[in-house]
């Protein structure tokens, strides 16, 4: 049923936080904290692109590196990305080096130099789901990986030219930046 476990400390916790130090700190410290401004949500939505397909430790093992590659995920700055940049970002062996991702990475970041400061912050908040209307889940099969409104924000995304942003995707930035608490209801990081 993968109830909450307790961890090294005592505390329970969420079970996929256990397998490792780095999710530990990461569960414990941001995942499900809110996250607001642009750059800031650009960056997960990048990284939660770059995660499809992978587990998420690769990307998290591999984000200081991609904060270098991407320079530190300033939206003004990937949009002026020339296609050397990108040659070099396929060589650089501190991100993952997938062309498509790459590519959707400097294109969404084109597409967001253009729209006003917050624009983005706005957009993504306004899928968050009332928190009182969604029970804690109790064990990891009542968390889904795609809801109503994950699969509306990711509508409004692709509508406005953001590559890369399937209902999953969308869900699990959904997640990661705090718009839902998936925490498990006796999990010591619920409600932070």
């Amino acid at each position: 049923m993968s109830e909450a476990l307790k961890g090294p400390d005592g505390a329970l916790r969420c079970p996929w936080a256990l397998s490792t130090e780095d999710y530990v700190t990461y569960h414990d410290q941001e995942w499900g904290r809110p996250v607001h401004g642009d750059d800031a949500l650009y960056e997960r939505l990048c990284l939660e692109a770059f995660q499809s397909g992978l587990s998420w430790i690769t990307i998290l093992r591999r984000r200081e590196g991609f904060r270098t590659a991407f320079a530190g995920f300033k939206i003004t700055e990937v949009a002026t990305f020339t296609d050397t940049d990108k040659e070099r970002l396929l060589a650089d062996p501190g991100i993952i080096r997938n062309r498509a991702k790459i590519e959707a990475t400097v294109a969404n970041a084109r597409v967001l130099a253009d729209w006003s400061p917050g624009e983005l912050d706005e957009l993504i908040w306004s899928y968050a789901p009332d928190h009182a209307s969604r029970p804690a889940p109790k064990t990891l099969a009542d968390v889904p990986a795609v809801t109503d409104e994950s699969t509306a924000l990711s509508k409004a995304l692709k509508k406005r030219g953001i590559r890369f942003v399937g209902p999953t995707t969308a869900y699990a930035l959904m997640q990661a930046c705090g718009l839902v608490d998936d925490h498990l209801a006796d999990c010591v990081a619920r409600g932070h």
